[in-house]
């Protein structure tokens, strides 16, 4: 996903988007939906989230 849509994901939770990096938004983002905040950990293969919407750029 492009750091452009997750920035407009993060505005509609409220989080102010700055400076961030992807991952630190994404884990905000995560925290907000209440969330494992588990995106780039290396737990892809194992975090049992096959529907995840940041599957695809987690490592």
């Amino acid at each position: 996903m492009k750091l452009d849509e997750i920035k407009e994901i993060a505005k509609q939770h409220n989080i102010k988007v700055g400076k961030m990096k992807k991952a630190d938004l994404v884990r905000a983002i995560q925290q907000a939906e209440n969330n494992d905040i588990c995106f780039g950990t290396g737990q892809a293969n194992t975090c049992g989230q096959q529907a995840c919407l940041w599957r695809g750029d987690c490592e």
